[in-house]
Protein backbone atom coordinates (compact mmCIF):
# COMPACT_ATOMS: atom_id res chain seq x y z
CA UNK A 1 0.00 0.00 0.00
CA UNK A 2 1.35 3.39 -0.96
CA UNK A 3 1.51 5.99 1.81
CA UNK A 4 -1.00 8.77 0.92
CA UNK A 5 1.07 11.60 2.39
CA UNK A 6 4.28 13.01 1.02
CA UNK A 7 7.19 12.61 3.39
CA UNK A 8 9.11 15.79 3.99
CA UNK A 9 12.87 15.57 4.43
CA UNK A 10 14.43 18.01 6.88
CA UNK A 11 18.10 18.67 7.39
CA UNK A 12 20.33 20.66 9.70
CA UNK A 13 23.01 21.06 7.05
CA UNK A 14 22.17 24.77 6.80
CA UNK A 15 20.67 25.77 10.16
CA UNK A 16 19.65 29.32 10.86
CA UNK A 17 21.63 31.62 13.10
CA UNK A 18 18.81 31.56 15.65
CA UNK A 19 18.96 27.73 15.87
CA UNK A 20 22.73 27.76 16.28
CA UNK A 21 22.42 30.38 19.00
CA UNK A 22 19.77 28.38 20.84
CA UNK A 23 21.93 25.25 20.69
CA UNK A 24 24.93 27.25 21.86
CA UNK A 25 26.98 26.09 18.87
CA UNK A 26 28.27 29.49 17.83
CA UNK A 27 29.12 31.64 20.84
CA UNK A 28 30.40 35.13 20.23
CA UNK A 29 34.02 36.05 20.82
CA UNK A 30 33.02 37.27 24.29
CA UNK A 31 32.07 33.69 25.16
CA UNK A 32 28.27 34.04 25.26
CA UNK A 33 25.63 33.04 22.72
CA UNK A 34 23.45 35.83 21.38
CA UNK A 35 19.87 34.82 20.60
CA UNK A 36 16.80 37.07 20.20
CA UNK A 37 15.87 36.30 23.81
CA UNK A 38 19.28 37.04 25.28
CA UNK A 39 19.70 40.18 23.15
CA UNK A 40 16.55 41.61 24.73
CA UNK A 41 18.28 41.42 28.12
CA UNK A 42 20.39 44.40 27.04
CA UNK A 43 18.47 47.62 27.77
CA UNK A 44 19.98 49.45 24.78
CA UNK A 45 18.75 46.73 22.40
CA UNK A 46 15.25 46.79 23.90
CA UNK A 47 15.14 50.57 23.69
CA UNK A 48 16.33 50.68 20.05
CA UNK A 49 13.84 48.04 18.87
CA UNK A 50 10.98 49.61 20.81
CA UNK A 51 11.84 53.02 19.38
CA UNK A 52 11.71 51.76 15.78
CA UNK A 53 8.69 49.46 16.14
CA UNK A 54 6.53 51.73 18.30
CA UNK A 55 7.31 54.79 16.18
CA UNK A 56 6.19 52.94 13.04
CA UNK A 57 3.06 51.70 14.84
CA UNK A 58 2.13 55.22 15.98
CA UNK A 59 1.71 56.50 12.41
CA UNK A 60 -1.78 56.14 10.89
CA UNK A 61 -1.98 54.20 7.61
CA UNK A 62 -4.58 54.56 4.89
CA UNK A 63 -5.43 53.31 1.41
CA UNK A 64 -4.69 55.82 -1.36
CA UNK A 65 -5.99 55.75 -4.92
CA UNK A 66 -3.47 56.71 -7.59
CA UNK A 67 -5.04 58.97 -10.20
CA UNK A 68 -4.08 59.16 -13.87
CA UNK A 69 -1.92 62.23 -13.26
CA UNK A 70 -0.01 60.48 -10.42
CA UNK A 71 -1.70 62.27 -7.52
CA UNK A 72 -2.79 60.19 -4.55
CA UNK A 73 -6.20 60.51 -2.94
CA UNK A 74 -7.19 58.79 0.31
CA UNK A 75 -9.88 56.19 -0.40
CA UNK A 76 -11.70 55.32 2.81
CA UNK A 77 -14.31 53.27 0.96
CA UNK A 78 -11.89 50.52 -0.05
CA UNK A 79 -12.43 47.28 1.95
CA UNK A 80 -8.72 47.09 2.89
CA UNK A 81 -9.10 50.37 4.78
CA UNK A 82 -11.07 48.51 7.47
CA UNK A 83 -8.02 46.39 8.29
CA UNK A 84 -5.91 49.53 8.70
CA UNK A 85 -8.31 51.68 10.70
CA UNK A 86 -10.50 49.21 12.62
CA UNK A 87 -8.61 45.98 13.35
CA UNK A 88 -6.24 43.53 11.67
CA UNK A 89 -8.21 40.64 13.20
CA UNK A 90 -10.58 40.10 16.09
CA UNK A 91 -7.74 40.05 18.66
CA UNK A 92 -5.08 42.32 17.14
CA UNK A 93 -5.17 45.98 16.18
CA UNK A 94 -3.29 47.14 13.10
CA UNK A 95 -0.81 49.29 15.11
CA UNK A 96 0.03 46.26 17.28
CA UNK A 97 0.57 44.18 14.13
CA UNK A 98 2.95 46.78 12.67
CA UNK A 99 4.82 47.05 15.97
CA UNK A 100 5.34 43.29 16.26
CA UNK A 101 6.37 42.88 12.62
CA UNK A 102 9.04 45.59 12.79
CA UNK A 103 10.29 44.17 16.09
CA UNK A 104 10.51 40.68 14.57
CA UNK A 105 12.35 42.04 11.53
CA UNK A 106 14.97 43.51 13.89
CA UNK A 107 15.29 40.32 15.95
CA UNK A 108 14.99 37.44 13.49
CA UNK A 109 16.77 36.80 10.19
CA UNK A 110 13.52 35.51 8.67
CA UNK A 111 11.96 38.94 9.27
CA UNK A 112 8.45 39.91 10.25
CA UNK A 113 5.85 37.60 8.71
CA UNK A 114 2.08 37.91 8.54
CA UNK A 115 -0.54 35.66 6.91
CA UNK A 116 -3.31 37.28 4.84
CA UNK A 117 -6.59 35.40 5.16
CA UNK A 118 -8.62 35.88 1.97
CA UNK A 119 -12.28 35.28 1.12
CA UNK A 120 -13.11 35.34 -2.60
CA UNK A 121 -9.71 36.87 -3.23
CA UNK A 122 -10.22 39.80 -0.81
CA UNK A 123 -8.09 40.28 2.29
CA UNK A 124 -10.35 40.03 5.34
CA UNK A 125 -7.90 39.23 8.15
CA UNK A 126 -4.21 39.62 8.98
CA UNK A 127 -2.69 37.01 11.31
CA UNK A 128 0.83 37.09 12.70
CA UNK A 129 1.83 33.58 13.73
CA UNK A 130 4.37 32.80 16.43
CA UNK A 131 7.99 33.16 15.33
CA UNK A 132 9.05 30.04 13.47
CA UNK A 133 5.54 28.89 12.53
CA UNK A 134 5.92 30.45 9.07
CA UNK A 135 8.93 28.95 7.28
CA UNK A 136 10.74 30.83 4.51
CA UNK A 137 12.81 29.12 1.83
CA UNK A 138 14.68 31.26 -0.69
CA UNK A 139 15.76 30.16 -4.14
CA UNK A 140 19.54 29.80 -4.24
CA UNK A 141 19.82 31.61 -7.60
CA UNK A 142 17.12 34.26 -7.66
CA UNK A 143 16.37 34.67 -3.97
CA UNK A 144 12.63 34.27 -4.61
CA UNK A 145 11.01 33.17 -1.33
CA UNK A 146 8.48 30.41 -0.86
CA UNK A 147 6.43 30.07 2.30
CA UNK A 148 4.81 27.38 4.40
CA UNK A 149 2.89 27.42 7.68
CA UNK A 150 3.66 24.40 9.86
CA UNK A 151 5.03 22.61 6.74
CA UNK A 152 1.89 23.44 4.71
CA UNK A 153 2.72 25.45 1.53
CA UNK A 154 1.14 28.89 1.32
CA UNK A 155 1.00 31.17 -1.76
CA UNK A 156 3.47 34.02 -1.60
CA UNK A 157 0.63 36.46 -2.37
CA UNK A 158 -0.90 35.59 1.02
CA UNK A 159 2.18 36.55 3.04
CA UNK A 160 3.27 40.01 4.14
CA UNK A 161 7.04 39.84 4.60
CA UNK A 162 9.07 42.66 6.18
CA UNK A 163 12.82 42.08 6.40
CA UNK A 164 16.09 43.88 6.89
CA UNK A 165 18.92 44.18 4.40
CA UNK A 166 21.95 41.89 3.89
CA UNK A 167 19.76 38.83 4.52
CA UNK A 168 20.39 39.22 8.26
CA UNK A 169 18.63 41.15 10.99
CA UNK A 170 20.50 43.90 12.91
CA UNK A 171 20.61 41.69 16.01
CA UNK A 172 22.56 39.01 14.14
CA UNK A 173 24.86 41.51 12.43
CA UNK A 174 25.69 43.18 15.77
CA UNK A 175 25.95 39.96 17.79
CA UNK A 176 29.55 40.65 18.91
CA UNK A 177 28.71 44.11 20.28
CA UNK A 178 25.58 42.75 21.96
CA UNK A 179 27.66 39.92 23.45
CA UNK A 180 30.07 42.46 24.97
CA UNK A 181 27.10 44.32 26.45
CA UNK A 182 25.76 41.06 27.88
CA UNK A 183 29.10 40.25 29.50
CA UNK A 184 29.31 43.73 31.01
CA UNK A 185 25.76 43.44 32.34
CA UNK A 186 26.52 40.11 34.00
CA UNK A 187 29.82 41.36 35.40
CA UNK A 188 28.13 44.41 36.91
CA UNK A 189 25.44 42.21 38.47
CA UNK A 190 28.02 39.89 40.02
CA UNK A 191 30.16 42.82 41.09
CA UNK A 192 27.43 44.22 43.31
CA UNK A 193 25.90 40.90 44.32
CA UNK A 194 29.02 38.95 45.26
CA UNK A 195 31.93 41.36 45.00
CA UNK A 196 33.47 40.24 41.70
CA UNK A 197 36.59 42.34 42.31
CA UNK A 198 38.09 42.05 45.82
CA UNK A 199 38.94 45.36 47.40
CA UNK A 200 41.82 43.95 49.48
CA UNK A 201 43.43 40.92 51.10
CA UNK A 202 44.22 39.67 54.61
CA UNK A 203 47.74 38.81 55.65
CA UNK A 204 49.59 37.65 58.76
CA UNK A 205 53.15 36.80 59.76
CA UNK A 206 51.98 33.66 61.53
CA UNK A 207 51.06 30.31 60.05
CA UNK A 208 47.39 29.76 60.91
CA UNK A 209 47.20 26.35 59.20
CA UNK A 210 44.36 25.02 57.11
CA UNK A 211 41.88 25.01 59.96
CA UNK A 212 42.76 28.60 60.90
CA UNK A 213 42.39 29.79 57.30
CA UNK A 214 38.95 28.23 57.09
CA UNK A 215 37.87 29.99 60.29
CA UNK A 216 39.22 33.33 59.06
CA UNK A 217 37.39 32.99 55.73
CA UNK A 218 34.15 32.00 57.42
CA UNK A 219 34.30 34.93 59.84
CA UNK A 220 35.19 37.41 57.09
CA UNK A 221 32.44 36.15 54.78
CA UNK A 222 29.84 36.33 57.55
CA UNK A 223 30.67 39.94 58.44
CA UNK A 224 31.95 41.54 55.20
CA UNK A 225 30.77 39.61 52.12
CA UNK A 226 27.70 40.55 50.02
CA UNK A 227 26.17 43.95 49.43
CA UNK A 228 24.23 43.82 52.72
CA UNK A 229 27.48 44.06 54.70
CA UNK A 230 29.06 46.76 52.55
CA UNK A 231 30.61 49.54 54.61
CA UNK A 232 30.84 47.62 57.88
CA UNK A 233 33.98 48.05 59.97
CA UNK A 234 36.12 44.90 59.93
CA UNK A 235 37.54 43.57 63.20
CA UNK A 236 41.00 41.97 62.83
CA UNK A 237 42.54 39.65 65.42
CA UNK A 238 45.61 37.60 66.08
CA UNK A 239 47.99 39.71 63.97
CA UNK A 240 45.88 39.90 60.83
CA UNK A 241 46.49 42.87 58.57
CA UNK A 242 44.21 44.24 55.82
CA UNK A 243 45.95 45.27 52.58
CA UNK A 244 43.89 47.36 50.17
CA UNK A 245 44.13 46.71 46.41
CA UNK A 246 44.43 49.58 43.96
CA UNK A 247 41.86 49.95 41.18
CA UNK A 248 43.27 48.98 37.80
CA UNK A 249 42.82 51.01 34.61
CA UNK A 250 40.37 48.39 33.31
CA UNK A 251 38.17 48.80 36.39
CA UNK A 252 38.35 52.58 36.13
CA UNK A 253 37.13 52.52 32.52
CA UNK A 254 34.33 50.02 33.10
CA UNK A 255 31.65 52.72 32.90
CA UNK A 256 33.17 54.19 29.74
CA UNK A 257 33.18 50.76 28.13
CA UNK A 258 29.50 50.29 28.92
CA UNK A 259 28.73 53.64 27.29
CA UNK A 260 30.70 52.65 24.20
CA UNK A 261 28.62 49.48 23.81
CA UNK A 262 25.50 51.68 23.72
CA UNK A 263 27.00 53.64 20.85
CA UNK A 264 27.84 50.41 19.01
CA UNK A 265 24.25 49.20 19.39
CA UNK A 266 22.98 52.59 18.18
CA UNK A 267 25.11 52.19 15.05
CA UNK A 268 23.76 48.68 14.45
CA UNK A 269 20.11 49.75 14.61
CA UNK A 270 20.81 53.21 13.10
CA UNK A 271 19.28 55.06 16.03
CA UNK A 272 20.61 58.42 17.32
CA UNK A 273 22.28 57.94 20.74
CA UNK A 274 20.24 60.72 22.32
CA UNK A 275 17.04 58.80 21.60
CA UNK A 276 18.40 55.91 23.71
CA UNK A 277 19.05 58.38 26.54
CA UNK A 278 22.82 58.43 25.98
CA UNK A 279 23.00 62.18 26.54
CA UNK A 280 26.73 62.83 26.99
CA UNK A 281 26.94 64.81 23.75
CA UNK A 282 23.30 65.87 23.49
CA UNK A 283 22.37 69.56 23.46
CA UNK A 284 19.18 71.50 22.86
CA UNK A 285 20.18 72.16 19.26
CA UNK A 286 21.48 68.77 18.15
CA UNK A 287 18.68 66.93 19.99
CA UNK A 288 16.13 68.33 17.53
CA UNK A 289 18.42 67.49 14.63
CA UNK A 290 18.75 63.90 15.85
CA UNK A 291 14.97 63.61 15.83
CA UNK A 292 14.89 64.67 12.16
CA UNK A 293 17.70 62.26 11.33
CA UNK A 294 15.79 59.46 13.04
CA UNK A 295 12.79 60.04 10.77
CA UNK A 296 14.88 60.43 7.60
CA UNK A 297 17.57 57.78 8.03
CA UNK A 298 16.23 55.29 10.61
CA UNK A 299 12.45 55.07 10.43
CA UNK A 300 11.85 56.02 6.79
CA UNK A 301 13.46 52.86 5.40
CA UNK A 302 11.18 50.69 7.56
CA UNK A 303 8.10 52.68 6.51
CA UNK A 304 8.94 52.24 2.83
CA UNK A 305 9.47 48.50 3.35
CA UNK A 306 6.15 48.26 5.22
CA UNK A 307 4.26 50.14 2.50
CA UNK A 308 5.68 47.90 -0.24
CA UNK A 309 5.02 44.67 1.69
CA UNK A 310 1.46 45.70 2.58
CA UNK A 311 0.78 46.69 -1.02
CA UNK A 312 1.85 43.26 -2.26
CA UNK A 313 -0.11 41.39 0.38
CA UNK A 314 -3.36 43.36 0.62
CA UNK A 315 -4.19 44.15 -3.00
CA UNK A 316 -4.90 41.83 -5.90
CA UNK A 317 -2.42 41.98 -8.82
CA UNK A 318 -4.76 44.12 -10.97
CA UNK A 319 -5.23 46.59 -8.07
CA UNK A 320 -1.59 47.26 -7.29
CA UNK A 321 -1.22 49.85 -10.04
CA UNK A 322 -4.26 51.78 -8.80
CA UNK A 323 -3.91 51.53 -5.00
CA UNK A 324 -1.18 51.77 -2.40
CA UNK A 325 -0.73 51.94 1.40
CA UNK A 326 0.70 55.13 2.86
CA UNK A 327 1.79 55.97 6.42
CA UNK A 328 1.29 59.58 7.45
CA UNK A 329 4.64 61.04 8.51
CA UNK A 330 3.00 64.24 9.78
CA UNK A 331 2.28 62.75 13.21
CA UNK A 332 5.98 62.82 14.10
CA UNK A 333 6.10 66.60 13.67
CA UNK A 334 2.84 67.48 15.42
CA UNK A 335 4.62 68.16 18.69
CA UNK A 336 6.11 71.38 17.31
CA UNK A 337 2.84 73.23 16.69
CA UNK A 338 4.61 76.54 15.96
CA UNK A 339 6.69 75.02 13.17
CA UNK A 340 3.63 73.31 11.67
CA UNK A 341 1.56 76.50 11.77
CA UNK A 342 4.36 78.47 10.10
CA UNK A 343 4.79 75.87 7.36
CA UNK A 344 1.05 75.62 6.64
CA UNK A 345 0.68 79.42 6.57
CA UNK A 346 3.60 79.75 4.16
CA UNK A 347 2.22 77.07 1.83
CA UNK A 348 -1.23 78.72 1.79
CA UNK A 349 0.32 82.12 1.08
CA UNK A 350 2.30 80.62 -1.81
CA UNK A 351 -0.95 79.02 -3.07
CA UNK A 352 0.58 75.56 -2.87
CA UNK A 353 -2.19 74.56 -0.44
CA UNK A 354 -5.66 75.95 0.02
CA UNK A 355 -7.00 76.64 3.54
CA UNK A 356 -9.09 73.46 3.61
CA UNK A 357 -6.04 71.32 2.81
CA UNK A 358 -4.18 73.07 5.63
CA UNK A 359 -7.09 72.40 7.98
CA UNK A 360 -7.02 68.74 6.96
CA UNK A 361 -3.36 68.56 8.06
CA UNK A 362 -4.50 69.73 11.48
CA UNK A 363 -7.38 67.24 11.60
CA UNK A 364 -10.02 69.97 11.24
CA UNK A 365 -13.12 69.87 8.99
CA UNK A 366 -13.27 72.01 5.82
CA UNK A 367 -14.99 75.38 5.85
CA UNK A 368 -17.07 77.11 3.21
CA UNK A 369 -14.94 79.00 0.71
CA UNK A 370 -11.75 77.33 1.92
CA UNK A 371 -11.04 75.50 -1.33
CA UNK A 372 -9.83 78.63 -3.15
CA UNK A 373 -6.07 79.03 -3.75
CA UNK A 374 -5.62 82.60 -2.56
CA UNK A 375 -2.99 84.49 -0.59
CA UNK A 376 -4.69 85.91 2.50
CA UNK A 377 -1.86 88.40 3.02
CA UNK A 378 -2.27 90.41 -0.23
CA UNK A 379 -5.95 91.24 -0.29
CA UNK A 380 -8.60 90.20 -2.80
CA UNK A 381 -7.18 91.66 -6.03
CA UNK A 382 -5.32 88.52 -7.07
CA UNK A 383 -6.01 85.48 -9.26
CA UNK A 384 -8.01 82.85 -7.49
CA UNK A 385 -9.25 85.19 -4.74
CA UNK A 386 -13.01 85.28 -4.04
CA UNK A 387 -14.90 88.21 -5.60
CA UNK A 388 -15.79 90.80 -2.94
CA UNK A 389 -19.53 91.47 -2.53
CA UNK A 390 -20.97 94.62 -4.18
CA UNK A 391 -21.96 97.19 -1.50
CA UNK A 392 -25.67 98.12 -1.35
CA UNK A 393 -26.57 101.70 -2.41
CA UNK A 394 -27.13 104.29 0.30
CA UNK A 395 -30.65 105.61 0.93
CA UNK A 396 -29.69 109.18 -0.09
CA UNK A 397 -28.29 107.93 -3.40
CA UNK A 398 -31.47 105.99 -4.08
CA UNK A 399 -33.64 109.08 -3.40
CA UNK A 400 -31.56 111.29 -5.66
CA UNK A 401 -31.89 108.76 -8.44
CA UNK A 402 -35.70 108.66 -8.13
CA UNK A 403 -35.92 112.47 -8.20
CA UNK A 404 -33.88 112.64 -11.34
Amino acid sequence: MRWPFRREQKSLSDPSAELLAILGAVPAAAGVSVSPGSALQVPAVVSAIRLLSESAASLPASVVRIEADGTEVVDRSHPVNRLLEVEANSWTSFPALVRDMVASANLYDAGGLCYVNRVDGRAVELIQYANGAIQVTSDASTGEPSYSINSRPVPAANIIHVRSGFGKCPTTLARESIAVALVLERFAAKFFAQGARPSGWLGTDKSPGDAGIQKILAAWKATQASSENAGRTPVLWDGLKYNQLQMTSTDAQFLELRKFTILEICRAYRVPPGMLYELDRATWSNGEQQGKEFLSYSLESWLIELEAALRRGLFLPDEREKYAIRFSRDDLSRVDLTARATAISSLISARVLNPNEGRDWLGMPPREGGSEFANPNTGNNQPGAPTPPTPAPKPDDAGATDAA
